[in-house]
């Protein structure tokens, strides 16, 4: 892909060369991180290796999950870039369990749908919500909690923010606009939302008019970075096989 390709109609060249090239002047140390995917679903393959190789170290990570040994954000676990993680589930990483049973990681744990609500309500301009999920466990404890009129008792949530997030979809066109596929929906259109700046890895590049307004799954104002990878690893978290 060329550097010089032609900037959206009306506004700025969103789409770079490459991942190394999207995060060169963007990334630093001790930056929170939103990074899109469910398991290994969705998530923005060489964005996550582009910050590896970056160096920039502190950080913390917004995301459903940590990834596996290896690959994902796994690989960032590896190399001791994370300070802390804010996720729903971790239990594929062996490494992050070792890292947090041996106190060298932060964790805040969140219930799934409050962990989409807190990325969403960060993106929506909305501080804090109140949710019944979490109300008289661990995650309630050290938050404000009310009784409402319904007669059931509620945990106080507060919003998330990211310096940078970095998602994955499927498509996109040269304004930003993004198409995700499946599964991929699930984190990635709330991760970038909550943001200040958000980097889109795509597989396809489309001209502005080639997506159906209808189809757009995420505006193009919350995203200030596409990068092309035509060709993801896409690796399986669990394969399973049956027996011929």
């Amino acid at each position: 892909m060329s550097d010089t390709a032609p900037a959206a109609r009306g506004g700025k060249n969103k789409v770079y060369p490459s991942a190394d090239a999207a995060l060169r002047d963007l990334v630093a140390d001790g930056q929170t991180l939103a990074v899109g995917g469910f398991g290994l679903c969705g998530i923005p393959e060489a964005l996550i290796a582009a910050l590896r190789d970056s160096g920039v170290k502190g950080l913390t990570a917004i995301s459903n999950n940590a990834g596996v040994d290896g690959f994902g954000l796994g690989q960032l676990l590896t190399t001791r870039q994370i300070r802390k993680m804010i996720s729903s589930y971790v239990g594929e990483n062996k490494e992050f369990e070792r890292q947090y049973l041996g106190g060298e990681l932060e964790l805040e744990f969140n219930p799934q749908g409050t962990l989409a609500e807190r990325l969403r309500a960060g993106g929506a301009g909305i501080p804090a919500f109140f949710t019944r999920t979490g109300y008289g466990t661990v995650v309630a404890e050290g938050k404000e909690t009310r009784q409402f009129p319904d007669g059931h008792w509620y945990v106080l949530e507060t919003a998330l923010h990211a310096d940078v997030s970095l998602v994955k979809a499927w498509k996109a066109d040269r304004a930003g606009n993004l198409v995700f596929r499946k599964t991929a929906r699930n984190f990635n259109p709330a991760c970038a939302m909550a943001g200040k700046v958000c980097v889109a890895e795509v597989e396809e590049l489309v001209e502005i008019g080639d997506i159906d307004p209808d189809h757009v799954h995420l505006p193009g104002i919350y995203v200030d970075r596409i990068v092309v990878n035509a060709t993801p690893e896409k690796r399986i978290e669990q394969r399973t096989t049956r027996a011929a």
